[in-house]
């Protein structure tokens, strides 16, 4: 498992480089996510079993994630009190986007996936 992690943490690493020395607009944890897609199909074969193991094991622990997020309302709670406004037009819109693209990108993959274009 330690390899398949350290493989995962060296996607993110050359990922993070990548995403900097080339300033590119995402962040390099996806870049790192593309790398290792990318390396995966490169293989042609099935993803090794230890890599599903370690994935599966970060997964199980992802609300411990959030917990550095949720400091971070915590101590900008003032900011977050005064640009209410703003933060939920924001959010609300952004969320109704969201919801309209993936609804558009479904009914065009249903149409295509039929035959019909």
């Amino acid at each position: 498992m330690i390899p398949a992690v350290t493989a995962l943490l060296a996607c993110q690493l050359l990922g993070e480089v990548a995403a900097r020395a080339l300033h590119l607009p995402v962040p390099g944890p996806v870049v790192g996510m593309v790398l290792l897609f990318a390396a995966l199909l490169a293989r042609r074969r099935a993803a090794p079993p230890e890599l599903g193991r370690a994935a599966d094991g970060l997964l199980d622990n992802l609300g411990l994630l959030f917990v550095p997020a949720g400091v971070g309302v915590v101590l900008h709670l003032p900011l977050l009190a005064r640009d209410w406004a703003p933060l939920t037009l924001a959010v609300v819109a952004g969320t109704l986007a969201a919801i309209a693209a993936t609804g558009r990108l479904a009914q065009w993959l249903l149409r295509r996936g039929r035959g019909g274009a």
